[in-house]
């Protein structure tokens, strides 16, 4: 997935997220829909979580080596 495709996932994921918190903020919902969208927010957050972390873990790779040596290679699916 290209840097822009992540942000945007990223985004919608985040839009969701919202979304789905003005939803259980409005009292409209069922107590069933209301754990369905708990359920799924939790989910949103943690992916989101994941993505800033990332990079977070990014920059910090680019702060470390910013005295003009050879940057490494950052591969989320091993968090180096």
């Amino acid at each position: 997935m290209t840097r822009k495709a992540n942000v945007k996932h990223f985004e919608d994921k985040l839009s969701e997220l919202d979304s789905l918190v003005k939803q259980l903020e409005s009292n409209q919902l069922s107590l069933e829909d209301a754990l369905k969208a708990f359920e799924k927010g939790i989910k949103l957050s943690n992916d989101c979580q994941t993505v800033l972390t990332q990079a977070e873990q990014k920059v910090q790779i680019l702060l470390e080596d910013q005295n003009g040596e050879r940057l490494k290679t950052f591969n989320p699916e091993t968090n180096q």
